[in-house]
C-alpha cells in the first residue's frame, strides 16, 4: 500500500452506456472512451507509455484491437479479465506501475459488447471459476437455485439471508431501486432514465425467492478510460488536474468466503470490508470523511451490504440509513449519484472506469444537475465474484 510517487487522474471519459444489440462494436466504443479520456487530460496517445485494458466477454488481444484504433506507438498493452471487477483491476495495474516509478503516464480502459440476457458460462467442458461460490447456494436453497442464472442465485440468495438476519421486510431493497433511478435522470450516459418509485419495484416479477426484476441491473454494452499521471509528470506537462488516488486496495478471498455457508459472504461483502478498512487506513481517515460513493450495486442487496461493508453505517443499520435519507442528497454520503448498476447500466469491463469518471467529475465540479455540493473524499467500491474487490479513494487536492 505504500507508494513512492502520489498519482494523479489526468483525464476521464466514458461512452453512453446501451441496451446490447444498439452499441456500436468493441472497438469503436473504447477506442471513443479512450479519445475521450485524452482529450480530458490534455494529453496525445504518444505520452503514454502503457496501457492496460480490460474486459470479460471477449477474445484474446481485444484491447491492442481497441487501443489500435487510437495509436500505434508499439507501447505494452496489458490485456485484463477479473469478472466484474476487471475494469478496476486495470486501474490497479495502471496505478502500481505509475506509483512505483516504472513510468509516469498510463490509461486503463474497459469495454463490453454484452448480449442480450443474464450472465453465462462459456465453457462447458471444464470447472467453472464459480463452482464453489454456487455450491453455497445449492446447500441453501436445494436445485431450486440451479434453474436460475448464476449470478441471480448468489445474490439473490444473499438477500434472503439478509432479509432473514436482520428483518429488512419488502422496504429496503426497492427503496434503493427506487434511488438509483432518481439519480440516473440526470444522467445522460445512464440506460435507464425513467424514474421508478419503490410501489413499481414491489410489483416487477420475482425472479427468484425475494428478489424482484428491477432490483437487477441490466446488461449494458459500452466503454470508459482513466488516464493516470505521476505528480512530477503533471507538473512538467502544466496539466490541470487535481484529483490524486489517496488510497487503493485491492483483495480476494480468504477462508472467510466460504466459513459458514454465508450467501452474503459467498457475494463479496467481507473482501468489500478488508479492501474499505486497507484504504481508509492507508489514507488516514474514515468513512464520515467520504461525500460521494460509486459502488458496486449489481443487484439492490449488493448496495445495502455494500453500506455496511464500507462502514457507511453499522452491520444491519441498512434500512434506517435508507430510511433516514443519508444515502442521497442532503445525507451523510450521496450513493451512486451515476444512477449505478441498477440504472446507468453494467458494461462488465468499463464498470470501474465508469465509477471513477463520474467520481472524477464530481471532485471537480463538473457534473451538472447530479453534482453533490462540495464534494472533497470520493471512495469506488467494484467487486468481482471468483472473486476480487477492489476500493479506491479520492480527493481533490
Amino acid at each position: 500500500m505504500s507508494n513512492s510517487q502520489t498519482v494523479y487522474v489526468a483525464g476521464t471519459g466514458m461512452t453512453p452506456f446501451c441496451k446490447p444489440g444498439s452499441s456500436p462494436a468493441y472497438d469503436v466504443m473504447g477506442a471513443e472512451a479512450i479519445n475521450a479520456a485524452l482529450d480530458d487530460s490534455g494529453l496525445s496517445y504518444g505520452e503514454i507509455e502503457q496501457a492496460y485494458a480490460g474486459y470479460v466477454y471477449g477474445d484474446s488481444t481485444a484491447g491492442q484491437r481497441v487501443l489500435y484504433r487510437v495509436g500505434l506507438s508499439g507501447i505494452p498493452i496489458i490485456n485484463v479479465n477479473n469478472n466484474c471487477a476487471t475494469g478496476s483491476t486495470a486501474l490497479v495495474l495502471a496505478r502500481q506501475a505509475i506509483a512505483s516509478g516504472l513510468i509516469d503516464c498510463a490509461p486503463a480502459v474497459g469495454f463490453e459488447q454484452m448480449r442480450p440476457g443474464a450472465l453465462a458460462a462459456l465453457w462447458d467442458d471444464r470447472p467453472g471459476p464459480l463452482d464453489d461460490f454456487l455450491a453455497i447456494a445449492e446447500r441453501r436453497f436445494g436445485t431450486e437455485s440451479n434453474s436460475v442464472p448464476m449470478a441471480l442465485r448468489l445474490f439473490g440468495g444473499a438477500a434472503e439471508e439478509y432479509r432473514d438476519r436482520y428483518g429488512c421486510g419488502d422496504e429496503l431493497f426497492p427503496a434503493i431501486r427506487a434511488k438509483a433511478s432518481q439519480h440516473a435522470v440526470n444522467n445522460p450516459n445512464a440506460v435507464f432514465r425513467t424514474p421508478v418509485t419503490r410501489e413499481e419495484v414491489l410489483a416487477s416479477p420475482s425472479v427468484f425467492r425475494s428478489t424482484r426484476r428491477l432490483e437487477c441491473c441490466p446488461p449494458t454494452s459500452g466503454a470508459a478510460a482513466v488516464v493516470l499521471c505521476s505528480d512530477g509528470f503533471r507538473q512538467r506537462r502544466g496539466l490541470d488536474c487535481s484529483v490524486r488516488v489517496l488510497a487503493q486496495s485491492m483483495v480476494t478471498d480468504t477462508e472467510a468466503t466460504f466459513h459458514g455457508d454465508s450467501m452474503i459472504n459467498a457475494v463479496g461483502a467481507d473482501l468489500s470490508r478488508r479492501a474499505a478498512k486497507e484504504c481508509y487506513e492507508a489514507a488516514g481517515l474514515g468513512p464520515e470523511a467520504v461525500d460521494v460513493v460509486e459502488l458496486h450495486d449489481c443487484f439492490a442487496v449488493n448496495e445495502a451490504l455494500s453500506y455496511e461493508a464500507l462502514g457507511l453505517c453499522p452491520e444491519g443499520e441498512a434500512l434506517a440509513f435508507v430510511r433516514d435519507g443519508q444515502n442521497t442528497y442532503g445525507g451523510q454520503c450521496v450513493s451512486n449519484p451515476s444512477g449505478g448498476l441498477l440504472s446507468k447500466g453494467h458494461p462488465l469491463g468499463a464498470t470501474g472506469l465508469a465509477q471513477i469518471h463520474e467520481l472524477n467529475l464530481q471532485l471537480q465540479g463538473r457534473a451538472d444537475k447530479r453534482q453533490v455540493p462540495d464534494a472533497r473524499v470520493a471512495l469506488q467500491h467494484n467487486i468481482g465474484l471468483g472473486g476480487a474487490a477492489v476500493v479506491t479513494l479520492l480527493a481533490n487536492s
